[in-house]
């Protein structure tokens, strides 16, 4: 196998020896800077970046200048690490669930610039298919088919957009399609790995917190790099 890119969020990360023992290259490109943490055949990007002080939201993250970064240090296939929420009760909070399509309804960034060309977006089957048997190895429970609807962020969704996604999609999040269509653009095969952190907003009577979502995320942290592990071992 050769270098795996990996696009996470130090809250899953930060206990996992990749993040431990990696250590950051600064990556400049036509896009912008990135910091690509290297270790033992991984190249993993933090999405949000590494500052506690200075989280970067949704829609702020340089994907362009991330997923290029990625490319031109020799990756060959990336992994994104996603959150989300559920539009479904019964994917309760810490199901995994390896999606196969999306949904975007805003506009996604692109690396091109001057000239026009047409994509069809999709997730790489090769990869998907990969990350099921990586979670299969490891005896991790993982929901193998679902679609996964990308708003633009960095709100919330009200209730009723939340009724309204559900009769289209499984999972919520911010930031998967963006990524999956530039990881696209520059030919690189991507699929992706979503942990269900917490219920969409009104799915239940408790009211979603920002609190309440990165608890989530903290709990599933290690389930999923758990997966990414089994998945290098492929």
């Amino acid at each position: 196998m050769g270098l795996v890119g990996v696009i996470s969020t130090t809250l899953v990360m930060e206990r996992s020896t990749f993040l431990k023992e990696a250590k950051p290259k600064m990556q400049d490109n036509e896009f912008g800077r990135a910091a690509v943490y290297l270790y033992e055949g991984i190249a993993l990007i933090l999405r949000h970046g590494d500052d506690p002080h200075h989280h970067i939201l949704p829609h702020m993250i340089n994907h362009r200048a991330n997923l290029k970064a990625l490319k031109e240090i020799g990756v060959r296939e990336i992994i994104g690490i996603n959150s989300t929420g559920s539009l479904k009760k019964e994917l309760p909070p810490g199901t995994i669930v390896i999606p196969d399509d999306f949904v975007t309804l805003t506009a996604t960034p692109t690396i091109f610039q001057d000239s026009v060309v047409h994509i069809t977006p999709s997730l790489n089957e090769e990869i998907r298919q990969k990350l099921i048997n990586a979670a299969k190895r490891c005896s991790l429970p993982a929901v193998e088919k679902a679609t996964y609807w990308q708003t633009q962020g960095p709100r919330l969704e009200t209730k009723a957009e939340i009724r309204m996604m559900a009769n289209f999609a499984d999972i919520v999040g911010m930031t998967m399609a963006n990524e999956a269509v530039i990881a696209m653009e520059l030919e690189l095969p991507y699929a992706s790995a979503c942990s269900v952190d917490n219920f969409g907003h009104g799915l239940v009577e408790k009211p979603l917190s920002l609190e309440e979502i990165l608890e989530g995320t903290r709990q599933n942290a290690d389930l999923m790099v758990k997966l990414l592990e089994s998945y290098l071992k492929i």
